[in-house]
């Protein structure tokens, strides 16, 4: 039997592809032309012996085999890109202090201090899991090098927006909120202890749509949160980042909750020019936040038809 190879640069092109939504954006960004581009695609379904793509109205989507292909591209991808940082960074040295929200923790936290260790196993990495306020303070401060945080406004002297969340309701996957708007009671709220930027986002939209509402329980931690919410003592705003099994997104029309707009993700950093450790780690952490994205963005494009099927 012939051992299939992949071409990693034909895989680069596929994702590149795949993530700009448009493969004419992406020769663009690989500086190839169009019809390199379709040769390098149909390479890879030659490779892979099979079809990747399927003709969806005007334009193409994955077949089955297709999104397979597109998981196991991304990884032999970061593979490589690691291995290649590992070699030219081999006596990379020092220490480097991030911080970040604790809706990351568990989702992206992980992958990046392993990838990271890997490569760079002379580096020490002190990792800050808190709120929001505390990430900037520390940042500009000084007592961190990195800090993701949501965006409230605030912008610190070194800092990029590297993505947006939809911020949506969420209550227990397993128990009716038995809340309905038609029987006058307050909507009960489950949120985090003040100053919290979700809490005051949700308050401030229930306001805005003459729904009244009641603190119903407040926690100073993330999990006692997603506890209360799990066991429908309230209903809880944040996004679809990090979510554990027993909750899950509401559809806000289902509820007639008002509709929440898009939360902004920054990457803060104590220095303008940082050093090569600090920016090594900033790059690891800009890419797992693009992967993040990309899986949440999945069951919102899912809820987002079968909200215009409802209604039609």
């Amino acid at each position: 039997m012939r051992r299939t190879i992949f071409d990693l640069d034909v895989l680069r092109t596929f994702v590149t592809g795949m993530e700009l939504g448009n493969f004419a954006r992406a020769s663009d960004r690989l500086g190839r032309s169009t019809s390199a581009v379709s040769a390098q695609l149909k390479k890879l379904e030659e490779q892979a012996g099979t079809p990747i793509f399927r003709k969806s109205g005007r334009g193409l989507a994955l077949t089955d085999a297709g999104e397979t292909m597109l998981g196991y591209a991304r990884r032999l991808l970061e593979l490589n890109d690691e291995a290649a940082a590992a070699v030219h960074s081999v006596e990379l040295e020092g220490w480097v202090r991030l911080g970040l929200q604790e809706d990351f923790g568990e989702t992206l936290l992980p992958d990046v201090l392993g990838r990271f260790a890997r490569a760079h196993p002379k580096v020490r990495i002190e990792a800050r899991v808190v709120r929001n306020v505390e990430l900037i303070e520390r940042v500009t401060s000084g007592k961190l090098d990195l800090a993701l945080a949501w965006s409230d406004g605030t912008l610190t002297p070194h800092c990029d927006q590297i993505g947006e969340v939809p911020m949506c309701w969420i209550g227990s996957a397993g128990v009716s909120s038995g809340w309905d708007r038609a029987s006058g009671e307050p909507l009960p709220l489950a949120a985090l202890e003040a100053p919290c930027l979700m809490r005051s986002a949700a308050t401030k939209a229930l306001d805005a749509a003459g729904i009244s509402w009641r603190l119903a329980f407040v926690s100073p931690s993330l999990g006692g949160l997603w506890a209360a919410t799990a066991a429908a003592l309230g209903i809880t705003l944040r996004t679809p980042v990090g979510l554990p099994a027993k909750v899950r997104p509401l559809m806000a029309e289902d509820l007639a909750l008002p509709e929440l707009p898009g939360l902004g993700l920054v990457l803060h950093r104590a220095e303008a020019e940082s050093a090569p450790a600090v920016a090594r780690l900033a790059g690891l952490v800009r890419q797992s936040v693009s992967d993040v994205l990309d899986e949440v963005a999945r069951p919102a494009a899912i809820s987002a038809v079968m909200a215009r099927q409802r209604r039609g």
